[in-house]
């Protein structure tokens, strides 16, 4: 009996921490929208309603605009580590490699929806946005050395230079389309960075 209302307690005790956490994930789909639509100038108490939790919940997790903005960003920083780590487990190297890749360009697009309002909302943006390139650069590191090893991808390549380009593509498109060019662009970088015969023969 008291081991069942232990069990019983436990799992009373489980729950709050559960439901705080669908709210927290709630909160930031409808902020991120809300700070692609509206910059800086967002309210509050309407990403509240959206999200269909009080202000108070909301207030309790984020204290001001700043605070919500930066867990957005950090949020689709953490889905590209996330992603890194599970892409290696379940999928064959140059696959995870590809969908990582393309997983990046949704980044891209989402940062560039909120840099108005981080400009807007933070004195020294960087301060936001360095940190994060070392998960960044590690994760595709760490994927491009296992397609690698795996024979997948020529051992001159450079992990970096596939990220510059995918950046490149974005800051020269003027178009809204530029998505769909830079995910295009990951197959053409992904297949012209096969091992040639020369690398063949040094192997």
């Amino acid at each position: 009996m008291i081991s069942m209302a232990k069990k019983e307690a436990k799992t009373t005790q489980r729950k709050p921490r559960a439901d705080a956490e669908r709210n927290r994930e709630r909160i930031l789909q409808v902020a991120k929208l809300a700070f692609t639509r509206s910059g800086a100038d967002i309210s509050l108490d309407d990403v509240a309603k959206q999200a269909e939790v009080g202000p108070g919940t909301l207030y309790r997790h984020f204290a001001t605009r700043e605070a919500l903005l930066e867990a957005v960003y950090r949020t689709e920083v953490e889905r590209l580590a996330a992603a890194e780590r599970e892409f290696s487990v379940t999928l064959p190297p140059v696959d995870a490699l590809r969908a990582w890749m393309l997983l990046f360009v949704d980044y891209i697009a989402t940062k560039q929806l909120i840099a108005p309002a981080v400009n807007t909302l933070f004195e020294k943006p960087s301060k936001l946005f360095e940190p994060s390139g070392a998960l960044i650069k590690g994760a595709i590191n760490s994927l491009v050395l296992r397609a690698i090893e795996s024979g997948d991808i020529r051992p001159d390549l450079d992990p970096i230079d596939l990220l510059r380009a995918l950046v490149g593509v974005s800051n020269v498109a003027s178009t809204p389309d530029w998505p769909e060019s830079a995910r295009r662009l990951v197959h053409i970088l992904l297949a012209g960075s096969r091992p040639t015969s020369d690398d063949a023969a040094r192997s």
